[in-house]
């Protein structure tokens, strides 16, 4: 995904994140779209409402968002495994974890 870039100055970067929302009832879909300028990532998630829920579509968006907006993440977090590979460099303690287990 990424390649080493010798002494470069400070820099801003803007990556563009679309998330895109569909309903079919009791279903929604999320798709969540990263274009970074060098590389796109994209995840999609559900959310199914129990027929026995009020009808809130709110809560199903939510849902389904923030599930492709996690998935996401764990897509981003290996393609910089794969960079930090890729490049011969080694991690040296394991990344922390995305939420903290049950006890």
């Amino acid at each position: 995904m990424t390649r080493p870039v010798g002494n470069r100055p400070p820099s801003a970067k803007e990556w563009r994140l679309s998330l895109y929302l569909s309903e079919h009832d009791p279903e929604t879909t999320a798709r969540v779209v990263l274009d970074t300028g060098d590389n796109v990532l994209e995840a999609c998630a559900r959310a199914h409402r129990s027929p026995y829920d009020p009808d809130v579509p709110e809560i199903g968006e939510e849902l389904a968002a923030g599930r492709a907006l996690i998935a996401l993440g764990r897509e981003l977090l290996r393609a910089a495994n794969g960079d930090i590979k890729a490049v011969g460099a080694s991690e040296a303690t394991s990344p922390a974890p995305l939420w903290e287990p049950r006890e």
